[in-house]
């Protein structure tokens, strides 16, 4: 999902203890604050002897003065209480971490004395994402929700041509992108039965032996559109595509911002994805199916069973695909393209996918759940990042 470009949010465990006051680190840290206290959340910019100026969540900078009788702890990411925190000094505090602070407020505006501050090393977050995103690789699967079973704890998803049944648990952490935003760091805790037919879902858990059941860990789903269609026109100045959509028989304008993602297939790679959407006989590899992948991927793109037997599924073969500029694509070039909902004309684009014909001339529908499956919804390989999750 699954990272998701990330933030100190992305770390789905973090996120959860931290980003959300209610939770177990703040709750065992502290008690609920007084209507007359701040809690601010955001990454540090500067800091001083006695102060550390914050970047909220909000884009608001904020300076907060430290005292004597701050309190001060480190924890690491993923940590769902304080038990294991180091006792810290503010100049132990660098540019680059992240803070959750309880401060009151100061008399001029986005000033603030810190009555307690926890910290995040920027290096430890790094490190924590570069994890979650491996495991999302290896313990991701997703694709477009068929139905939800609220009272059964699953979900069914297709895949390409085959359908997954996602479990969850007491324990599944489910969040839900918001309608007009794909970063992780918007993303709200959300129940089961939120999810509805129709939305993308990444998840994160343990497989069967066949890749058509898995335990969820994590789930990140969102109502996102698919397109797929020709290239009208490129407009890489102002970072705009217009595509003649293959559903509505209509062009579309989709804008590009930077947590945009574009790649494209290699003709070989098009062209052995194309052959398992054709249905080919279980077993059967296509000539080019366990080549070695193009400049500027990694790993083989073997295709295997589902589940990443032989190096890969169609999923990591998706993600390993060369990243293009907006300028390398041409009228007439067919793509597929995850967006926000938008409107009717215009839409916002999430991943975009080129050299995608032998896919679309092999069957549109499962080419666009097959992709739209495979990216983290938040931008870059996947979730948690989705991310996202």
């Amino acid at each position: 999902m699954p990272f998701i470009k990330t933030s100190f949010a992305l770390t789905l465990a973090a996120a959860a203890t931290i980003a959300a006051p209610s939770q177990s680190v703040w709750a065992a840290a502290y008690q609920a604050p007084a209507a007359s206290t701040a809690r601010l959340l955001g990454t540090v910019t500067a800091t001083t002897g006695d102060s550390i100026t914050i970047k909220s969540d909000k884009g608001v900078l904020e300076t907060i003065s430290v005292g004597d009788a701050t309190r001060i702890v480190r924890t690491e990411p993923g940590q769902k209480d304080l038990s294991s925190a180091a006792a810290i000094h503010v100049q132990d505090i660098a540019i680059g971490d992240r803070v959750l602070v309880r401060a009151t407020p100061g008399s001029a505006e986005n000033t603030y004395t810190a009555q307690a501050v926890i910290a995040m090393k920027q290096s430890d977050i790094a490190q924590r994402q570069q994890q979650d995103r491996e495991d999302w690789q290896k313990r991701g699967s997703g694709g477009i929700v068929k139905s939800v079973d609220a009272a059964g704890n699953t979900v069914v998803v297709a895949s390409g041509a085959r359908t997954i049944t996602i479990h969850t648990t007491p324990k599944t952490i489910v969040r839900r992108y918001a309608q007009d935003s794909v970063k992780f760091d918007d993303a709200k805790v959300a129940t089961l039965d939120q999810i509805k037919p129709g939305d993308q879902l990444r998840a994160r858990g343990d497989r069967n032996a066949d890749g058509t059941e898995l335990t969820a860990d994590e789930i990140v789903a969102g109502s996102f559109r698919n397109i797929a269609g020709q290239v009208q026109q490129v407009n890489a100045g102002a970072q705009t595509l217009t595509v003649m959509d293959l559903a509505t028989k209509k062009p579309i304008t989709v804008r590009f911002t930077s947590d945009s993602q574009l790649h494209k297939l290699a003709p070989e790679m098009a062209q052995a994805i194309a052959g398992r959407l054709k249905g080919a006989p279980a077993g059967a590899q296509p000539a080019s199916a366990n080549a070695q992948p193009p400049a500027g991927t990694a790993g083989t793109v073997g295709m295997g069973r589902q589940g990443g037997a032989r190096g890969g599924d169609l999923s990591q073969m998706l993600q390993r695909a060369p990243i293009v500029q907006l300028s390398d694509l041409h009228q007439g070039d067919a793509v597929m393209i995850v967006s926000t909902q938008g409107s009717s004309e215009t839409a916002t684009a999430i991943t975009l996918l080129a050299g995608v014909e032998p896919m679309l001339q092999a069957s549109t529908t499962a080419s666009q759940s097959l992709f739209s499956s495979s990216w983290s919804l938040g931008g870059g390989s996947e979730a948690g990042g989705a991310a996202q999750q």
